[in-house]
């Protein structure tokens, strides 16, 4: 189901300007908290009433400014997954998928999807238990499943792992992108969580303080970014202004450095980035003399803080992220980062 989305909202002094197409694919929207990614959602949701603009799905007028269409919450065919999950306390894992099915009047049809529910969420053995003795996977397993039997034609999930330790919240990213893709319709995808983002969706949105920017495939995105935004968010470490010096190169006043580029560069370039773990000691070009100042360990990998020579002095530090077992037995005196490697920023 093909959702258009073009919006206007003001909240105080918060201005949202949220404009995209989503067409049976999980889209999601990759921002800070109050960027408007959950703002966006109560709109298309019929919680919220844009000021002005624009929302379609699948060719159905959802809500129009100047046509004075405004769609209540229950006629959209929207369904939401929020952090709470919203379960019903004093109900079964059975009677919370019922509440789901209250139109449907034959009462064997109605346990025959839930049954069928149960066993394509892996909760038969939770049929009976209240939210209150389920696991964080079962409440949310659960609340996708009445969902799901509501038949939406759009689904929307608004940090749905947020609460979840690390290791469920993979787990059940792995779950939820297999019954997504089953799903067959349009997926609105909200976290400030760039794994996540990279692990269940197709395309991301950027947004940045209210304002929709940057929309591509995934992989393109994190690959070029495009926006100073969108490479603080996809987890680029080293950004700094830059200037265009040619048709492949840029200087960095704050680095001292002047880079070569692999990409033409166009006008109206405004910053750089460079990914931490993009710096390596044996590469030959885009390579200065550095000053480590500090190290840290983490699990896998070290992490080094270090100052380009003739780096301006208040300047902040570059960081630099390599493999266990790629740490040198010296101290490198030269660091180098390949053409393509430098992000460049309009």
């Amino acid at each position: 189901m093909a959702l258009e989305v073009d919006i206007e909202k003001r909240l105080g002094a918060f201005h949202l300007r949220a404009a995209f197409c989503c067409d049976r694919e999980t889209l999601g929207i990759l921002g800070p908290s109050g960027s408007g990614k959950s703002l966006t959602l109560k709109c298309i949701a019929g919680i919220e009433r844009p000021d002005r603009g624009h929302i379609a799905l699948d060719g159905q007028v959802l809500f129009d400014s100047q046509r004075k269409i405004d769609l209540p919450p229950q006629a959209r065919r929207v369904g939401c997954l929020f952090q709470s999950y919203a379960l019903f306390p004093g109900m079964t894992v059975r009677q919370n998928l019922l509440c789901a099915l209250h139109a449907e009047r034959d009462r064997k049809t109605r346990a025959a999807r839930v049954d069928a529910m149960l066993k394509l969420l892996q909760l038969r053995d939770a049929a009976d238990l209240r939210p209150e003795a389920l696991s964080g996977g079962q409440a949310q397993r659960t609340a996708l499943g009445r969902i799901l039997l509501n038949a939406p034609d759009l689904m929307m999930l608004d940090e749905p792992f947020s609460a979840l330790d690390a290791h469920l919240r993979l787990r059940l990213q792995m779950e939820m992108k297999d019954l997504l893709a089953g799903f067959g319709r349009s997926v609105l995808l909200v976290t400030h969580d760039r794994d996540e983002a990279y692990r269940m969706c197709d395309r991301l949105g950027v947004m940045s303080a209210g304002r929709m920017t940057t929309v591509k495939d995934t992989k393109a995105l994190f690959a070029d970014p495009e926006t100073r935004a969108a490479a603080a968010l996809t987890g680029c470490k080293n950004i700094a202004d830059a200037v265009k010096t040619g048709p492949r190169e840029v200087f960095v006043p704050a680095w001292n450095a002047r880079l070569v580029t692999q990409a033409p560069v166009r006008d109206g370039l405004v910053a750089v980035g460079i990914r931490a773990h993009s710096f390596k000691p044996d590469e030959a070009l885009n390579r200065f003399p550095v000053r480590i100042l500090k190290e840290m360990e983490e699990p896998f990998a070290w992490v080094s803080a270090f100052r380009f020579e003739g780096q301006a002095p208040d300047a902040p530090a570059l960081w630099w992220r390599y493999p266990r077992e790629c740490r040198p037995t010296e101290t490198p005196e030269a660091l180098g980062v390949a053409p393509g490697e430098v992000l460049l920023l309009y």
